[in-house]
């Protein structure tokens, strides 16, 4: 316990210094009672002795001979400053998902190399002849083309032939017609304009034909170039 004393002063003035006692006694009230706070109560003992010296006392009573005056206190709730709460972490940021990565587009086939040009040709308007016959076909299902044969070999259709019941039965059955093309003469005012025609079909040919066929239709695209350029559909 806490233990406060002033210096003894004779009791002829004790009276005196009363007022100034009084307020230290208030002093050691508060100070005794953040002291005492966790018990509840505070006792002060203000004490006398033979001489008039005075002596005030927390806790501790008075020592023989004294004049003891007990005084008992209700100590101040002390405010108490609530612990400090960390917050909480914060969550972890989910984990970034990497992009999926794009399919790479598939690599474009390069066209065809070009055809090297044919020489320009010196022949005169008078020195060139007609251009050869030409022939216009008609298949068997009406498609049309442009050839220098007139009698062109029949070949052979694939059918679908179908049972009693009407069905389709090809799963086991392999069987063809032999077609036909029909083919007429282009007459000789229109032989210009058919062989120009004749020189897009063996270029659309080249460009979307098979690869392993390529050098055949290149040959055949210079020779119906040839065709074009030197007979009288070259003309200026």
């Amino acid at each position: 316990m806490t233990t406060f004393q002033t210096t003894s002063i004779q009791s002829s003035r004790a009276k005196q210094y009363w007022l100034p006692a009084a307020a230290l006694l208030g002093l050691m009230v508060c100070a005794a009672t953040q002291v005492a706070s966790a018990q509840g109560t505070v006792v002060i003992y203000r004490c006398t002795d033979a001489k008039g010296a005075l002596t005030i006392q927390n806790g501790t009573p008075c020592p023989k001979g004294n004049k003891q005056e007990r005084r008992v206190m209700e100590a101040a709730p002390a405010s108490s400053t609530p612990a400090f709460v960390p917050p909480p972490p914060a969550p972890a940021p989910a984990p970034v998902q990497p992009a999926p990565r794009r399919a790479s587009p598939p690599a474009a086939v390069p066209p065809p190399p070009p055809i090297a040009p044919e020489p320009e040709t010196t022949i005169a308007d008078s020195d060139r002849l007609p251009p050869p016959w030409l022939y216009e076909c008609r298949t068997y299902n009406d498609d049309t083309y442009f050839s220098e044969v007139g009698a062109p070999a029949p070949r052979c259709v694939t059918l679908n032939p179908t049972g009693l019941s009407g069905v389709i039965e090809s799963n086991n059955v392999s069987a063809c017609e032999m077609k036909t093309d029909q083919c007429q003469r282009v007459p000789d005012g229109a032989l210009c304009d058919g062989w120009r025609r004749r020189l897009r079909e063996v270029q659309s040919a080249l460009q979307f034909g098979a690869s392993e066929n390529r050098a055949e239709a290149e040959a055949e695209v210079q020779r119906v170039t040839r065709v074009v350029r030197d007979s009288t559909c070259g003309k200026q």
